[in-house]
């Protein structure tokens, strides 16, 4: 739509007593709108279809600028409004996604906003040392889920746990702060995905306990039950791409894993 300016300029003719004024009319055009593509996937936890758009110039200026405060809560906030700013359907809580809906929405995201494909050099695993440049599809990269994996975690006879996915503040210590991997965050994160204790017919709110009694419990579990515990969330669906590669120097081929958004884009 195009917007008009009235302009008034004095004019003072040498010929005439009196003041008038000429009237010119602008046509001021708008910048054009720019509509961004939409897009379709599955969430993996659920399979529900959500839509979305690639990032915008905005939302890059919001990420960076929260990563540049390297301050945690503010990246969770970035995350968060970006995720909101993207998908497009109606209904879907951030704050409920798991760890594994997130990056592969994020692969997903940023794949349509820079390239569908990603290219990444590789060692190859017969040396250790030589590098082979592979491309891969975006479209290829899922979220694979292993069998036997079980959200209930047995620690006795009478005793179990019930799991849930790690989620947004998981995302932003793995692949934007990188302080996921000390030993006070993987006990703050295997505490906070404890979703309930049972015991017997029992069925007790992980909220019903204090953090100083679920680290209590879990200093009490013997190195099997730890184990058990660890094994929830080494066997948890994660975002994972096997890609086959030729050695170029001995001819050995091998396959080669690649796990968690952060691998996708080194």
């Amino acid at each position: 739509m195009s917007h008009y300016r009235l302009v008034l300029l004095p004019d003072l003719p040498s010929d005439k007593p009196y003041k008038y004024f000429q009237i010119i009319l602008f046509v001021v055009m708008p910048l054009p709108k720019l509509n961004a593509p939409t897009y379709e996937l599955a969430l993996p936890s659920t399979g529900k279809k959500i839509r979305y758009r690639p990032f915008l110039v905005k939302e890059e200026k919001i990420l960076l600028v929260a990563m540049e405060s390297e301050d945690e809560k503010q990246m969770q906030g970035a995350v968060k409004q970006i995720l909101k700013n993207c998908i497009l359907s109606r209904g879907v809580k951030v704050d409920d996604l798991s760890v594994f809906d997130i990056e592969y929405l994020f692969l997903n995201i940023r794949g349509k906003s820079v390239g569908e494909e990603v290219k990444l050099n590789l060692i190859c695993p017969d040396d250790n040392e030589t590098q082979v440049e592979v491309t891969i599809d975006i479209e290829d990269i899922q979220v694979q889920k292993p069998e036997g994996h079980d959200r209930v975690v047995k620690l006795t006879e009478e005793v179990a746990l019930v799991m849930k996915y790690p989620s947004m503040e998981t995302f932003v210590k793995n692949n934007i702060t990188g302080d996921g991997n000390t030993v006070d965050s993987i006990f703050d994160l295997t505490i906070g995905c404890i979703d309930q204790v049972v015991e017997g017919e029992d069925v007790y709110e992980s909220s019903s306990f204090s953090k100083k009694e679920l680290l209590e419990f879990m200093d009490n579990m013997d190195s099997n039950q730890f184990q058990s515990v660890q094994n929830f969330f080494e066997t948890m669906p994660k975002l994972s791409h096997t890609v086959k590669i030729t050695n170029p120097k001995t001819g050995v081929k091998s396959d080669v894993v690649i796990e968690g958004l952060q691998s996708f884009f080194d």
